[in-house]
């Protein structure tokens, strides 16, 4: 296996300051990987980015909801009014309420959405994959399964999702867990998770109609897989057809048909360098946006700078 590889460097008058180390890899529109850093090969727990697929998933079960609350079963987003509201939506269409949620306890994950959320206790709608879990159990409720142990590895419905998430990567998990949100979590390689998200942009006319939605929820509800300001948002309001989603500890995808995808993992787990590293790796693919990086410094000091290394 290769070492991760600097993917990112803190510059501080002239000097590199900083490194984030990790693992890259672009397909181009063929699906050929044309381009990589550190190991394709590194087994990775993808967390969130997974989440279109497991959305796949649910569709191919007959989840069959509207764009815009697709968009949150997909998302990791902010806990805003708006988010809340849409998984109580979701939720009520199939005669659920928050009660029957199993993900964790939590604030919401925006900044400025924790503060508006105040003193409040966490609660599990106002975890960040809340969307997700709303999701399952809408799938359990049109397939008739017990709703009670949806997250239990042997559930029919994360069977489904990890042969889902077998199939469009090629690979086998080398291991079966648990993400942070109580969900069950499979690893694969960085170069599958590249070849599965490859598997949802290239379906095309002719391609599937679950790959369709789910693109189509995620380009076109983008405030509703992130939140304001946040990242995948930005980008995917900023290029029509973009996907885009961020993944706990540092992993990132995004893609777009007749362009290709990227996937990286950065090793130390931090997304300061996420907005360099995303630019740096879709301009390879010609993938570009027209508006400003955000500061991850705060108040810019004179002379510092965080750069791509690749």
């Amino acid at each position: 296996m290769s070492a991760p590889q600097p993917l990112a460097e803190i510059i501080r008058n002239g000097m590199v300051e900083s490194a984030h180390y990790g693992h890259l890899v672009i397909l181009d529109s063929a699906g050929t990987n044309f381009f990589s850093r550190g190991d394709s090969q590194a087994p990775i727990f993808p967390r969130s980015s997974i989440k279109p697929i497991q959305a796949r998933a649910m569709v191919k079960l007959g989840l069959d909801i509207e764009p815009k609350l697709l968009a949150l079963v997909i998302a990791s987003h902010s806990g805003s009014d708006e988010h809340i509201a849409g998984v109580r939506e979701l939720l009520a269409e199939f005669n659920l309420d928050e009660n029957a949620l199993q993900c964790a306890l939590d604030l919401p994950l925006g900044e400025n959405e924790r503060k508006l959320w105040g003193a409040q206790s966490p609660t599990r709608i106002a975890m960040n994959c809340s969307g997700k879990h709303a999701g399952m159990l809408a799938t359990c409720v049109i397939n008739g399964w017990d709703t009670s142990h949806y997250l239990e590895m042997n559930h029919p419905l994360q069977i489904a999702i990890k042969r889902e998430i077998e199939e469009s990567s090629r690979s086998k998990s080398v291991n079966d867990t648990f993400d942070g949100c109580g969900a069950p979590l499979f690893a694969v390689p960085l170069l599958a998770l590249a070849y599965a998200i490859r598997s949802l942009i290239d379906s095309g006319d002719s391609g599937d109609s679950a790959s369709r939605a789910i693109v189509h929820a995620m380009s076109t509800h983008p405030e509703m897989v992130a939140g304001s300001g946040r990242l995948s948002t930005r980008w995917m309001r900023a290029v029509p057809g973009l996907i885009m989603k961020e993944g706990a500890e540092g992993v990132h995808i995004a893609g777009q048909s007749g362009k290709g995808v990227i996937a990286f993992k950065v090793i130390d787990g931090s997304m300061r360098a996420h907005d360099v590293i995303t630019r740096s790796a879709l301009a390879q693919i010609g993938v570009v946006a027209e508006f400003p990086s955000v500061s991850v410094f705060g108040g810019l000091p004179p002379k510092l700078e965080i750069r791509a290394s690749f």
